[in-house]
């Protein structure tokens, strides 16, 4: 039985003569995203912005409607609520973005919880509230400001081990592709206000560890082709090292982007956000392995020869003794 193959053994797609096309697609993509996060701004969830969390514990129940509470909560129109079970499997939180308003004027805050206090205990008489606690603003700020920076430190400690690991110049090349792959991501989340919350920031940091990932695949080959075809032209070394690890890339793009599919399509609203985020994430990492990683060696003036060792005198004079030329 012959194997299925998405690409053939010689496939020969010359990438690098569209690096300047889509570099510049590339660019006016990042600018585009990062003005709509500046100006439209994030649809930022309750562990960004504050809010309520009331604890709920179904004495009657081995394991807590769920499903049912997230949708008898939405109707009352205080929007979409973050339900999580923590404990026993009849124990869960309600987290609640404060309503509108709740800033200036706190009784709005506390009017919410009794509606859904009293909604709770008419659709489940079993349920008993535990406890109601508040989550400030200027909690959920700080939390904001360390999860940006969880993202930012990430991106620059995979650049350096990736500096480390190869030279200097594929460090600058993958920390370009990481920038560009969150770019876009983020402004997926500025234009569609999805909301935004500790959910995708898990989704971005998987998004960064798989172009990572993809980036080193490709790197690895280009590394590989400089030693053995040092006087082949650059471009068609690196359209050669793309060529060869193309089979690999497709198929694992391929297959994760399926499973995340019926995820997206299937799965339960709370996770939408989470796997649309990783299905274009996956997507602007696979381009950005080809049109913004690799291209960015040739930018930085990598040659076929920029990492062979340069003989020094006494090598010169070990060749001699030995009889080399």
């Amino acid at each position: 039985m012959r194997l299925l193959k998405l690409v053939p053994d010689n496939t020969n797609v010359h990438f690098l003569k569209w690096q300047w096309p889509t570099t510049i697609v590339s660019v006016l993509l990042m600018i585009a995203s990062w003005t709509l996060v500046f100006t439209e701004g994030l649809n930022y969830g309750v562990d960004f912005v504050g809010g309520q969390m009331i604890r709920v514990t179904f004495t009657q129940s081995a394991n807590a409607p769920v499903a049912a509470l997230r949708g008898e909560i939405e109707k009352l129109g205080y929007g979409e609520p973050v339900i999580q079970r923590v404990g026993n499997p009849n124990e869960v939180s309600i987290r609640m973005r404060l309503p509108h308003g709740a800033e200036s004027n706190p009784g709005l805050s506390d009017q919410m919880v009794k509606v859904i206090r009293a909604d709770l205990k008419s659709h489940h008489p079993d349920a008993r509230v535990d406890g109601v606690d508040s989550v400030s603003g200027k909690v959920s700020g700080e939390l904001k400001w360390t999860a940006f920076k969880a993202l930012g430190f990430a991106a620059l400690a995979i650049s350096i081990y990736i500096w480390f690991r190869f030279e200097w110049q594929f460090g600058v090349g993958a920390l370009v592709s990481l920038v560009h792959d969150v770019s876009l991501t983020m402004g997926l989340f500025a234009v569609t206000q999805m909301e935004f919350d500790l959910t995708i920031v898990a989704a971005i940091l998987t998004i960064l560890g798989y172009s990572l990932n993809d980036t080193i695949v490709v790197y690895d080959r280009i590394r590989e082709n400089l030693k053995k075809y040092r006087r082949m032209p650059m471009n068609e070394l690196l359209d050669l090292s793309v060529n060869e690890t193309l089979a690999r890339t497709i198929m694992v793009a391929a297959t994760m982007l399926i499973t995340l599919t019926a995820l997206l399509v299937l799965g339960p609203k709370v996770i939408f956000g989470f796997s649309a985020a990783l299905i274009v994430g996956i997507v602007v990492a696979t381009y950005s392995s080809i049109y913004a990683a690799a291209p960015m060696l040739t930018w930085l003036g990598v040659t076929g020869q920029s990492f062979v060792a340069t003989e020094t005198a006494v090598d010169r004079q070990e060749k001699l003794a030995r009889g080399e030329s």
